[in-house]
């Protein structure tokens, strides 16, 4: 797939991001939850590969900022899970694999990540395992949308351009 291509489908994707964030987000407590991007991660990192994933999470990331429709803890979970996603699919070949990289990606290690950012940077007091529940909640209900989408376009031979 030539640089054109991919830069047109991760502008879609972080469009799709920035569009839905409005209607499909969770609040809880000091994050709001949005599953729509753990999909998009999915996608993005199977079709176009890492770099362009980690580039559509922090876009949309910023963009959500921006309208009020996300939180500063959208920044690691994001980028690391499409990051682990699109290493794992490529090194892999197997859309699960992308899931399980999302997973823990944005569950575990972007929820760990969070920490700091909620103590230093809010200047609240937060339980280092309080972000992980939510986060791997999130995660796991659009990452596996996103493995889903991709494994129908695979039984149906829809034409994908694998990283």
């Amino acid at each position: 797939m030539r640089n054109t291509h991919k830069l047109t489908l991760t502008a879609m994707m972080i469009a799709i991001g920035a569009l839905t964030s409005n209607l499909l987000f969770i609040p809880i407590g000091v994050t709001k939850v949005f599953p729509i991007q753990h999909l998009l991660n999915v996608l993005s990192a199977v079709v176009l590969g890492p770099f362009y994933a980690v580039a559509q999470a922090l876009c949309v990331s910023i963009l959500r900022n921006i309208m009020g429709t996300g939180s500063v803890f959208a920044f690691p979970g994001s980028m690391v899970g499409a990051l682990l996603a699109g290493l794992l699919f490529m090194k892999t070949k197997k859309i699960y694999m992308a899931f399980t990289g999302e997973v823990i990606g944005t569950g575990i290690i972007g929820a760990i990540l969070c920490y700091p950012i909620a103590t230093l940077l809010l200047g609240q007091k937060a339980a280092l395992f309080g972000f992980i529940p939510l986060f791997i909640f999130s995660s796991i209900a659009g990452a596996l949308i996103g493995a889903i989408i991709l494994s129908i376009f695979l039984k149906k031979n829809v034409a994908l351009f694998y990283s």
